[in-house]
């Protein structure tokens, strides 16, 4: 929707420097191959154009790397929670 250069001043340096995009998921108005542009019908009704990058395309979630002190950090609060040591 907005490529780097076009978003707002105000954004964190990292945030900026990174295209603004827009993912819709609906049905296709006619068949499309990844890479052609393509009108894509939401389920309420809109109709969005763009270029087609996935088909039947699942959520992928992660929360990142390992942070080994998080995990110490958690495990201590557990071993003080455990023993009663709560508030």
């Amino acid at each position: 929707m907005l490529e780097s250069g076009s978003r707002a001043d105000r954004l964190p340096p990292e945030t900026a420097a990174t295209p603004f995009v827009m993912w819709v998921k609906g049905s296709l108005e006619a068949a499309g191959e990844i890479g052609d542009t393509v009108t894509v019908i939401t389920k309420s009704g809109r109709c969005e154009s763009g270029e087609l990058v996935a088909i039947d395309h699942s959520y992928e979630l992660g929360y990142g790397t390992h942070v080994d002190p998080l995990r110490r950090i958690g495990d201590g609060a557990r071993a003080v929670l455990s023993a009663g040591g709560g508030a």
